[in-house]
């Protein structure tokens, strides 16, 4: 099974009692034998196109022959990142075509066809089977082509560049490039429940737009690259855009939902998102019957094999269920207008009514999508607060008993409100670890009340003789301050 860019599968041939010449006859006639279409010929060898439809999956074979070994290659035409071993397979075929066809001529045959076939060659000068192997430059130039959009590919090397522009940007600003910590991601705009649902919405979003890494970014862009090379030419560059904005949405909405306290980053939720609109397309009528098994196939084992290392790799794979779900709804509906291509007015409706619908159907979610973690966060600031303020007694100096007892009967309060705070607390839904500590505040506050009340009784009756309790009970309290701490 070949794993690349463009997937192929080398083998070598010989030409045996053949001469290059008449092998370059038995090669022509294996490949029509293989109804693939000869696209080039001279010689020095072929190549020829599969052409088994534009929705299925296609192979360029080459034969290039030298003194007496042939060489056979079938690489993958759809830009696909796994062959599935169907090129190794296309070869084999060759192979025994080539075998057959040995056996069918004779040596004055050859010779005559090979006549015939030589008014077709290209002169010597131009044999692009002889012409030297690619420069540097041509390599560099070749793969920056699928950053440069392009009529039918427009949209997705736009959004590969802003991928990428993040990604150098943040790096720029001193972020980690192979593993930021989370609060650079959180800072970038990272989505992250407590955050996200506490009016930084925008965050469903942005956070489509970074990557927890470098090799993060390099499988999601070459994914994206893939899909778009696929899927843009069809959609057209409105459905496109509209179709990975919304599965964005519908995969970072999914993750918030799933588990508000992950902070989740990556472009994965809306690829996904694509893979279901692809999805969708390949289960109707669209796309002829004889071409979706190939198409089904690969895309099939795409999904399930990342859904799989996600569940392995601890990797956000609700965005990823998210955004195939968003991707397989808006498939089906983009194929009303898909049916219609030539009806602008009903390619804008579609998109529009998609947009409204599901961005208020999140808007919805978001607006009564329970926000504990957040809330919490305003808990234990508000908490922080009131301790400030009850500690404020031991800041005073040469104050009368009287100021004293106001100040104690002060904090005392403070220390109820920060009770109350706590009950609160105990009523969300909060981690473990969250709701373990929070059984130490209720320790560390009871043994405050506790302090207060007794050095309240200390200056109301003006005596020392509640020392002892004092500091027993502030032993105890500085115990419980490096539990929380964790020491």
């Amino acid at each position: 099974m070949a794993v690349g860019f463009t997937p192929k599968y080398v083998e070598e041939y010989s030409l045996e009692n053949f001469s290059p010449r008449h092998f370059l006859v038995v090669a022509n006639e294996a490949v029509k034998e293989l109804t693939w279409q000869v696209n080039y010929i001279s010689p020095t060898g072929l190549i020829a196109y599969t052409d088994n439809g534009v929705f299925s999956w296609n192979a360029t074979i080459s034969i290039v022959i030298e003194n007496d070994i042939a060489t056979l290659k079938s690489s993958s035409a759809g830009n696909e990142m796994i062959d599935l071993g169907r090129n190794k397979k296309r070869v084999l075929e060759l192979v025994y075509e080539l075998n057959t066809a040995k056996t069918k001529y004779s040596a004055e045959e050859l010779e005559a066809n090979y006549q015939e076939l030589k008014a077709s060659f290209p002169p010597a000068e131009d044999d692009y089977l002889q012409q030297p192997p690619a420069t540097t430059a041509d390599q560099i130039n070749s793969f920056l082509s699928v950053f440069k959009p392009t009529t039918g590919y427009f949209v997705t090397p736009i959004l590969v560049i802003a991928n990428i522009l993040v990604f150098v940007l943040m790096g720029i600003k001193g972020v980690g490039i192979l593993m930021p910590e989370t609060k650079d991601l959180l800072n970038w705009g990272a989505d992250f429940g407590p955050y996200t649902l506490n009016g930084q919405w925008w965050r469903l979003l942005s956070s489509a737009f970074l990557h927890g890494g470098i090799m993060h970014l390099l499988f999601n862009m070459y994914a994206l690259i893939y899909i778009g090379l696929l899927l843009e030419p069809y959609l057209g560059k409105l459905r496109f855009i509209t179709a990975y904005i919304l599965t964005a949405l519908t995969a970072s909405m999914t993750s918030l939902w799933w588990h508000p306290e992950t902070v989740s980053v990556g472009a994965s939720g809306a690829i996904f998102g694509m893979y279901g609109v692809f999805l969708a397309m390949l289960t109707t009528n669209l796309i002829e019957k004889s071409t979706r098994k190939a198409l089904l196939t690969s895309i099939a084992v795409f999904v399930g094999y990342n859904l799989l290392y996600g569940v392995k790799a601890g990797i956000d794979n609700a965005a990823h269920i998210g955004g195939l779900a968003g991707g397989l709804v808006i498939g089906y509906c983009l194929i009303i207008s898909l049916k219609k291509p030539e009806d602008d007015r009903l390619n804008y409706r579609i998109c529009g009514i998609l947009a409204a619908v599901i961005i208020g159907t999140c808007g919805w979610l978001y607006q009564n999508m329970p926000n504990d973690l957040g809330q919490y966060d305003t808990y234990i600031k508000e908490f922080s607060q009131n301790e400030v303020n009850a500690l404020e007694i031991y800041k005073l100096k040469n104050a009368s008993n009287p100021q004293l007892l106001t100040a104690i009967k002060s904090g005392i309060n403070y220390w109820d409100k920060d009770v109350k705070i706590l009950d609160k607390i105990d009523r969300l839904k909060l981690p473990d670890v969250v709701k373990s500590n929070n059984k130490k505040l209720h320790r560390y506050i009871d043994l405050r009340i506790k302090s207060y009340e007794v050095l309240y009784k200390g200056v109301s009756e003006n005596t020392d003789k509640y020392k002892p309790d004092i500091e027993n009970y502030n032993r105890q309290i500085q115990l419980s301050l490096d539990d929380l701490k964790g020491k």
